[in-house]
């Protein structure tokens, strides 16, 4: 914690001091620590664990007593008026009860004693404050994952600009001296065309990976939480990246799926499915609530209630309520029976979990010792390819070969190069998607 919390204020204070050239120099490291403070992903999941925070204190709060304070004002547009023989001779009289107006004030306060669903709730809604915590740790493990696959995505647009710049310098002189071979008669026009063509083409594939670079770069800052525009100066290179993450001592790690966040997620959502059996379970149970009441009332013909003689009555009042389910028309019932369906299909899920996460970490694990032999293989066959691309350039120019034979050879090169940037890309990728299946925590 204390490392994440340096490495955003020292990216905070350099973001503030270069706000007008708006760049910043950054490690990967340094990047993903970022990013599991700042990146979008991770503060919503932050806000929807403080949320879990109040919803405890929500329920929490509806068992403790309950205030509430009542003002009713009353006008008798129109009394009503009631009709009473009090003489006995058959003659009604019209009589008019109360004052035309009144003013009735209460304060209540209400106080469950006993409600099994409340109890149910108050642990479900701890369930959820699990559940979110989980999702959290969840996103910060894809947000890692996300950060090392941007990160390396710039890298290999670089790193593919300044292969192909160096390919187009070589191809630009070849060109040169076939031009000058030719004035001098000693190939044809074929040759150079067939350069020319292969030129067009390495300047063709330098723009696009130019335009390529420039949104790698914004969704590296997307994927940190940086706005997209700013200027980020990566600090490591490629190479060193693949040595770093070239660790042979994961394949020897045992694998223990309970330990994963998403067999613990999976945990939680059927200890969320019993809770809801025993939740409709006590839906059964009766309830005990009780309260007490006080209040004045006031009447008079006009509106004098802030008048100094005005007479006010109180009265006050307490009441226990007891609600006992008798017979709900099976409805009950049936919610129950739905619940544990619920809760027998988590159990099964839970068990289906278990075995998916085996079989992503043994596949990870392969995927991973792949990208490595790839690598090696790919970084002979460029070696390779550079000796003989050369060697049939040699050729062409000294009318040994043709310039098929060293058009060949070019497009051997060149398609070794980025399989070899490629394999480096996907020795890091790997090792994030692997970290990811082991669960390996963030540091």
């Amino acid at each position: 914690m204390k490392k994440i919390i340096l490495v955003s204020i020292n990216l905070c204070f350099f973001f503030l001091t270069n706000a007008q050239e708006k760049n910043a120099a950054i490690s990967l490291e340094e990047a993903i620590d970022y990013a599991i403070e700042h990146s979008y992903n991770t503060r919503t999941s932050k806000n929807d664990i403080k949320s879990a925070y109040e919803k405890i204190k929500e329920t929490t709060s509806s068992g403790l007593p309950q205030i509430e304070g009542k003002v009713d004002y009353q006008n008798w547009i129109q009394q009503q008026v009631n009709l009473s023989d009090f003489n006995g001779d058959g003659i009604d009289e019209e009589l008019i009860f109360g004052k035309q107006q009144g003013i009735n004030a209460f304060a209540t306060v209400r106080q469950l004693l006993f409600d099994g669903s409340f109890l149910i709730a108050v642990k479900a809604s701890k369930t959820y404050l699990d559940i979110s915590v989980m999702a959290n740790e969840k996103i910060e493990l894809l947000t890692r994952e996300n950060v090392i696959n941007a990160y390396g995505n710039v890298l290999v647009t670089e790193n593919s600009i300044t292969i192909l710049k160096g390919n187009i310098g070589i191809l630009t002189k070849s060109l040169s001296d076939a031009k000058k071979i030719y004035k001098n008669g000693f190939n044809e026009e074929e040759d150079i065309e067939q350069l020319e063509i292969t030129l067009g083409n390495l300047i063709s594939e330098l723009n696009g990976m130019k335009r390529m670079n420039k949104i790698s770069y914004k969704m590296l800052n997307i994927s940190i939480g940086n706005p997209i525009e700013t200027k980020l100066i990566l600090t490591d290179s490629l190479d060193g990246l693949v040595e770093k993450n070239t660790n042979l001592s994961f394949f020897s790690k045992t694998f223990n799926a309970s330990n994963h966040i998403d067999y613990k997620i999976a945990e939680n959502d059927t200890e969320s499915k019993r809770l809801l059996i025993r939740l409709e379970q006590s839906k059964a149970l009766p309830s005990l609530s009780a309260f007490i009441n006080y209040g004045y009332s006031g009447f008079s013909n006009s509106f004098s209630f802030f008048e100094s003689n005005q007479k006010w009555f109180a009265s006050s009042q307490f009441g226990v309520s007891l609600t006992i389910p008798i017979y709900s028309s099976l409805f009950r019932a049936s919610k129950t029976a739905q619940a544990k369906i619920a809760f027998e299909t988590s159990n099964i899920k839970l068990i289906e979990t278990q075995q998916r996460l085996s079989l992503l970490a043994d596949k990870a694990k392969s995927d991973y010792q792949l990208s490595i032999e790839n690598y090696t293989t790919a970084k002979k066959n460029v070696g390779l390819a550079e000796r003989i691309e050369k060697k049939q350039r040699i050729k062409f120019f000294e009318g040994i070969s043709s310039s098929f034979d060293l058009l060949q050879a070019q497009n051997q090169l060149y398609a070794q190069q980025q399989n070899y940037i490629q394999s480096m890309l996907n020795v890091i990728s790997k090792k994030a998607t692997l970290e990811n299946a082991i669960n390996l925590p963030i540091k």
